[in-house]
Order: structure tokens, then C-alpha cells, then sequence
């Protein structure tokens, strides 16, 4: 199959038309009059971790909040290892986008005197099933924004560190795209199936992060040599048992606490933290008083009710189970377990190490939502906020004119992509995903290892790891989607080998069950500082950075 060449030249490409991409375009457009190009793998009506909705804003500032308290909350959760600076600036907008979202048409539960519904103090309760058409429509109604459905971006085009676009295909037809920007934005999302899921065969992917969330964005950055950040605080949710749904619903929504078989409350016993709920889990089931729970016995009809309204919203399956089963949760507890570790940079503070305007390390690569690193806790209105942030840099940055790219180099990569057509096929990428995953899984820290791992056991890993990426590079394909997959193993091998090499750097347990290191139990001072990473000559060089401390301010 040969791969016909198409150019296409835009100001701003934004790479991802999920959450943070579609708001982007948006913000840029209300600040230039400059082109815009939204490359998106689905169609951005429904992609990305919003596709089915969601039944809160978990990131929000209640009255008698200030952001600077929602900068202390994200700090504490993840142990000093955070990017004030860039947790503040987003703190600072999100009731902005809260109210942006609403004027839009978000439903937003309010009650008899007019005010949000919140949960907690940080949060508030929305009816979500529609949020991702509602900003995919709010991009669509800015002028000068072109959106590329069906478009896979698989790698930058960059020159003497400085951003020049991207190289993209067609999921369904033999089209190799080379797009050519002034600026970028990253907003792909973070990364599962690194690691083996609780379910295998048929329903492998049946996870709690998108399994079309392949890492696509972080590998891009490493294998160009962007610095990365913090891959070693991967992250582990704590979910309903076999449905993989979201807890917080229960925990804050109906005050369930976290019980073990003999109908103990164990969860203050680890700590509160979100790692510590999901460690305290672990630790209660290997002692022998599993299985564990929610305590959801004794709640009201009507919370019953409005939990089946709520997880309808972002998990039905949930929902379905309660109805099918005629056991609700005020008679019934939920059990709850941890999913295998993805790494995504909306909940921990793992991805690309940006500045306040969320630049990379590569000139004009920007990157916003769960690829950003330094700022956890974001969630979906955080992410929003950062596509903002970024958007408006990226107008600042925009002065030169488009570069030309290097035919030569676009000829390497469309002789590579078409070597896999005439490849013989003789290994498979669901053989090779599987023995990436189960590597992954024994020896880098998976659900079957308790989430544990030794330096030993991360050098077989590596070991492992570089084995895959040698035969994945003859893998044959016989059709575009074929293609997109082989792509898609790649990057998650790529990041597969700095998340090893993270998890490796950091001597120390600092988040239990997040990055559980058997050599190093205990927690070090001598560690808190940011463990980051670049790809230099095929190996990966750690970098470590002093603390970002209160009231200061990095940039590049």
C-alpha cells in the first residue's frame, strides 16, 4: 500500500480534540485571527475522557474557598511533588470556565435559593451526559477552526529544538499528513494499557481510563526530546468492583466510608490521601480482611435514586448492575478495588515539564489537560483552564513565518510507515500487547505484584520492554487501522521504558500503591525534589530539579 502525501499548513495545530483541545480553540481564536487545526483520532463530538459523560466538576472553589487552599489540597495529596506556581494559575480560573460552561448550556444542579450543588468544597454536581457535545460546539462555533476527524498524529516534525508541526494518517484511507504549524498544542490525553487491566480476553478493555488513550502525545515528546516530568507517580483508581466506576460518587457524594470484610473502617488507618485509599485496600485484603467496601447500607431511597441518575451520567454499566441485580446500595455495600496504573497528568502530577504558559521544552510546543505535568488534581474544568493558558501563549509566540519541512525526512517516515504493509506477518500487536502488559504487570509495579517493584525487577523489565520494541518495528499491517495500532503499541512501549526508568530514579516510597518501591519503603526527605527525564542518543538521562517553593515561579 502506498501512502499518498497531502501538506497542510495551519498557525495553531492543536493535537486532541478532547477537553482541553476543543477549549483551546476557543480561547485562540477570541484572542487572533489566526487559523486553527484541530487533528482529532475519533470525532471530536464525542472523544476523548468526556465521550460519555461525566456527572461533576471535581475541581471548583466553593464560597469561603480560596484557590489558594485548592493549591494546599492538590500539595498534600501528592506529597510536596507539585508545581505551585501552575497549580495556582489554574486554581485562579477555574469557576471562570465553571460559569463559561454553563452559559454554554451545561446543566449544573442548583438548589432552592439558586446556588451550585456542591460535594465537598471543590466540586459541583452537573447533569454531564452531553458536556463533551456542548464543547465540541463551542469550538465548531469560532470561525477559522478546521477540524481533521479520523486523524491519527503519531509523531512532531522538529528542528533545532523548535517545533514545526506533525506528521498524522488517515484511519481509514492510505494518507500520510504533514502539517505544518507556527505553534502546537498537545491535548491527547495521558495513557492506559501500559499495564495489565483486571479484566483480560475479551473485555481487556473495560477500564477506567479511555483505552484509546495510548500515551500518543507523551511518547511524541519523548522520542523528540522534550523533558518530562514526575512519570512515577502513575495513578491507580479506586473503583467499583468489576463495573471499574468511579468511588468519589459514593465516598463524597453519600459519606460511604471504606470498610473491610469484618465491617471495619480501615480507611483512616493509611491515611486519606488519594494513594492512601487505594494502599489501604491492598494492605487489608493481603492481611486476610477482604474483601473490601464502600459502606452504602442505610442510605436513603433517595440517595439510591440519585445514584442511579449519577452513574448513569459517566458509567451506566454501574447502574445497570444495581438495577439488574435488585440490590441497591442502601441494602447492599459496594466493593470496591484498584484498577492497574495509568499515567495521566489530570490526577498526578506525571507528564510534560511545562512552564507557567504551559510550554515544553521544545520551542513552541505547548501541552495542556492530563499531558501536562507539575499540576494534579486538574480534572476537567483544571483542564480547561490550561487550554486557555496555553492558547493565549501560543497567539504571543506566533511572529515567524511557517517553516518548509525537510522532504527528505517526510520520505524516512513514509518509508517506515509503508515498510509494515510488505512486513510478513509473523507476530501480532494484541501477542505483543499482552507481553508488554504482563511484563509490566510483574515486574514494574502491576495489580498482580501489589503494585510493588524492586530495582531488580524493573531491570527485567527494561529488559523486557526494549525486547518488544525490537520485534514490534517488524510488525505487518494490511489495512490503515491496522496501521493505527501498531502505532499506538509503539507509543505505549516508548513510554513504557521513562516510566521504568522513573519509577527506578526515585529511591524512596513516597505515594504507597502510586509508586510502592520494595528496596526504599520509606518515605525521604532527600527526595523531595521533581524526578524528570529526556530521551538523549536512545537512552533516557534522568534529571533531577529542586522544589518549586511557595510564591515562586519557574520558566524556562
Amino acid at each position: 500500500m502506498d501512502l499518498q502525501l497531502r501538506y497542510l499548513n495551519t498557525d495553531f495545530l492543536i493535537i486532541g480534540g478532547g477537553t482541553a483541545g476543543c477549549w483551546a480553540a476557543r480561547a485562540f481564536r477570541e484572542h487572533s485571527n489566526a487559523r486553527v487545526l484541530i487533528a482529532e483520532k475519533a470525532n471530536v463530538k464525542r472523544s476523548g475522557c468526556l465521550a460519555a459523560g461525566v456527572n461533576a466538576l471535581n475541581a471548583y472553589i466553593a464560597p469561603g474557598k480560596t484557590p489558594q487552599d485548592y493549591v494546599d489540597y492538590a500539595r498534600a495529596d501528592a506529597e510536596g511533588i507539585v508545581r505551585g506556581d501552575l497549580l495556582l494559575s489554574m486554581a485562579e480560573g477555574l469557576n471562570r470556565v465553571v460559569a463559561s460552561l454553563e452559559a454554554l448550556g451545561l446543566t449544573i444542579l442548583k438548589d432552592e435559593q439558586g446556588r451550585y450543588v456542591t460535594r465537598g468544597w471543590r466540586n459541583v454536581k452537573i447533569n454531564g451526559e452531553n458536556i463533551k457535545p456542548i464543547l465540541a460546539e463551542a469550538a465548531k462555533a469560532k470561525g477559522h477552526i478546521s477540524i481533521l476527524n479520523r486523524v491519527n498524529v503519531f509523531d512532531y516534525i522538529v528542528k533545532d529544538n523548535r517545533i514545526l508541526g506533525a506528521y498524522a494518517i488517515r484511519v481509514d484511507r492510505p494518507v500520510l499528513y504533514v502539517i505544518s504549524a507556527k505553534a502546537v498544542l498537545c491535548a491527547t490525553g495521558g495513557a492506559a494499557g501500559l499495564y495489565q487491566p483486571n479484566h483480560l480476553g475479551f473485555s481487556r478493555h473495560k477500564l477506567w481510563y479511555p483505552p484509546f488513550n495510548t500515551g500518543a502525545g507523551l511518547a511524541m515528546g519523548i522520542r523528540a526530546g522534550a523533558e518530562m516530568t514526575t512519570l512515577e507517580m502513575r495513578f491507580i483508581a479506586l473503583r467499583c468492583k468489576d463495573t471499574i466506576a468511579p468511588t468519589g460518587t459514593l465516598a463524597q457524594g453519600v459519606g460511604a466510608r471504606q470498610i473491610n470484610a469484618l465491617g471495619e473502617v480501615y480507611e483512616e488507618r493509611y491515611g486519606l490521601t488519594t494513594s492512601e485509599r487505594v494502599h489501604g485496600t491492598v494492605m487489608e485484603t493481603q492481611a486476610g480482611r477482604g474483601p473490601c467496601y464502600l459502606q452504602t447500607i442505610g442510605i436513603s431511597k433517595e440517595q439510591d435514586e440519585d445514584l442511579l441518575k449519577a452513574y448513569l451520567n459517566m458509567a451506566p454499566g454501574q447502574t445497570l448492575r444495581w438495577l439488574e441485580s435488585r440490590r441497591m446500595p442502601s441494602v447492599q455495600n459496594v466493593e470496591i478495588e484498584g484498577t492497574e496504573p495509568y499515567i495521566v497528568g489530570g490526577h498526578t502530577a506525571s507528564g510534560y515539564w511545562v512552564d507557567t504558559n504551559r510550554e515544553t521544552t521544545l520551542g513552541g510546543l505547548f501541552a495542556a489537560g492530563d499531558v501536562a505535568g507539575g499540576c494534579p488534581q486538574k480534572y476537567v474544568t483544571g483542564a480547561l483552564v490550561e487550554g486557555e493558558i496555553a492558547a493565549r501563549a501560543a497567539v504571543k509566540y506566533m511572529n515567524d513565518e511557517i517553516a518548509a519541512p525537510d522532504a527528505d525526512a517526510i520520505e524516512v517516515v513514509k518509508r517506515k510507515l509503508e515498510s509494515h504493509f510488505i512486513a510478513q506477518p509473523t507476530l501480532t500487536v494484541d501477542a505483543l500487547e499482552e507481553a508488554m502488559q504482563a511484563a509490566m504487570d510483574e515486574y514494574a509495579g502491576g495489580i498482580r505484584a501489589f503494585y510493588r517493584y524492586s530495582d531488580e525487577s524493573l531491570v527485567i523489565a527494561d529488559e523486557k520492554i526494549r525486547e518488544l520494541v525490537q520485534q514490534s518495528e517488524q510488525l505487518s499491517a494490511t489495512d490503515m487501522q491496522e496501521l493505527v495500532y501498531i502505532l499506538e503499541l509503539s507509543e505505549r512501549l516508548t513510554l513504557c521504558r521513562s516510566v521504568i526508568a522513573h519509577l527506578a530514579a526515585r529511591k524512596e516510597t513516597r505515594w504507597h500503591s502510586f509508586a510502592e518501591h520494595t528496596d526504599y519503603p520509606e518515605k525521604s526527605a532527600e527526595w523531595a525534589l521533581y524526578v524528570n527525564s529526556r530521551l538523549e542518543n536512545g537512552e533516557i538521562r534522568i534529571i533531577t530539579r529542586p522544589l518549586v517553593r511557595e510564591g515562586e515561579v519557574y520558566e524556562h
